[in-house]
C-alpha cells in the first residue's frame, strides 16, 4: 500500500482541473488526472511526469457508472484507499441559456456531469476515502451560483449573464455539498466548495482574467486543509464566498 498521499482529480486533462493537479503534484504526491480523452488524457499525464510529478492516467467519464465503478477499483489495487477527491470536472451545457429559450436537454447535460456526476463519482471513492487518515472532498464550484450575488447590486457584473443551466447546476452543487457535510458530521471527511474565480479557459473561451493555475488555488487550498479545517463550506481566495 503506498504511504504517498493520493489524490484523485476530475477533469484534469486541461485547464484549471490540470493546474490542480500539477500543485498537487509538487507537494509529492501522487495524482490521478481524471479524463475521459485518452489522447488528452496521456498527454497531461506525460507533461506532467516530465516535471517531476508523479502522475498517472485514470479513464473516467463523470456520467456513465461503468467507468467510475473501473476508476474506483484502480485505486483500489494501486493504494487501497484515496486521500483527497477532487471534483473538477464540467460543462456549460451548451447555448443559449436564457430561461424563456433554454432547451431543457441543456440543463440536463449541465446537471447531468456538474452535480449527478459530482455524486456518482463521491459515492463510488467513499469506501477509499474512509481509509485515508485526513480524507478531503473539494467540489469545484462557482460564484455564479451563489443567490446572494446573483440577486446583489452589481448582479450581472459579478456572476455573469443569462444562465438557467450552468449557474443553477453550481448553486445545486453547493447546496449537494452541505447535504454531504451533514451526513458526514463526526467523520474525519472534509468536503468544502470552492470557487475559482473568473478564469480563461476554454468552458469559456478564454475569457477569463485569471489564469488556470490562479484558479486552481482554491482547491489546493482546500485539498491540504487541516484536521481541524472547515467542511461544508464555500470558499474562493478571498474568503468566503455567501450562498
Amino acid at each position: 500500500m503506498s504511504e504517498r498521499t493520493i489524490a484523485l482529480v476530475t477533469g484534469a486533462n486541461k485547464g484549471i482541473g490540470y493546474e490542480i493537479a500539477a500543485g498537487l503534484g509538487a507537494l509529492g504526491w501522487s495524482v490521478g488526472v481524471g479524463a475521459r480523452d485518452e489522447g488528452r488524457r496521456q498527454t497531461a499525464v506525460e507533461k506532467l511526469r516530465a516535471a517531476g510529478v508523479d502522475a498517472f492516467g485514470v479513464p473516467l467519464d463523470v456520467t456513465d457508472d461503468a467507468s467510475v465503478a473501473t476508476a474506483a477499483a484502480l485505486f483500489e489495487q494501486r493504494a487501497g484507499r484515496l486521500d483527497v477527491l477532487v471534483n473538477n470536472a464540467g460543462v456549460i451545457g451548451g447555448r443559449p441559456q436564457e430561461p424563456t429559450t433554454v432547451d431543457p436537454e441543456t440543463v440536463r447535460t449541465a446537471v447531468e456531469t456538474n452535480v449527478i456526476g459530482v455524486i456518482r463519482v463521491t459515492n463510488a471513492m467513499l469506501p477509499l476515502l474512509r481509509r485515508s487518515p485526513s480524507p478531503r472532498i473539494v467540489n469545484m464550484s462557482s460564484a455564479v451560483g451563489s443567490l446572494t450575488r446573483q440577486t446583489g447590486p452589481a448582479a450581472e457584473l459579478a456572476t455573469g449573464p443569462l444562465s438557467a443551466a450552468y449557474a443553477p447546476s453550481k448553486t445545486f452543487l453547493n447546496a449537494v455539498t452541505i447535504q454531504y457535510a451533514k451526513e458526514l458530521r463526526g467523520t474525519n471527511i472534509l468536503i468544502n466548495a470552492g470557487c475559482p474565480g473568473y478564469t480563461a479557459t476554454d468552458l469559456n473561451g478564454f475569457r477569463g482574467v485569471r489564469t488556470p493555475e490562479q484558479g486552481a488555488a482554491i482547491a489546493i487550498r482546500l485539498a491540504t486543509l487541516p484536521d481541524d479545517g472547515p467542511t461544508g463550506g464555500f470558499f474562493e481566495d478571498a474568503g468566503v464566498v455567501p450562498w
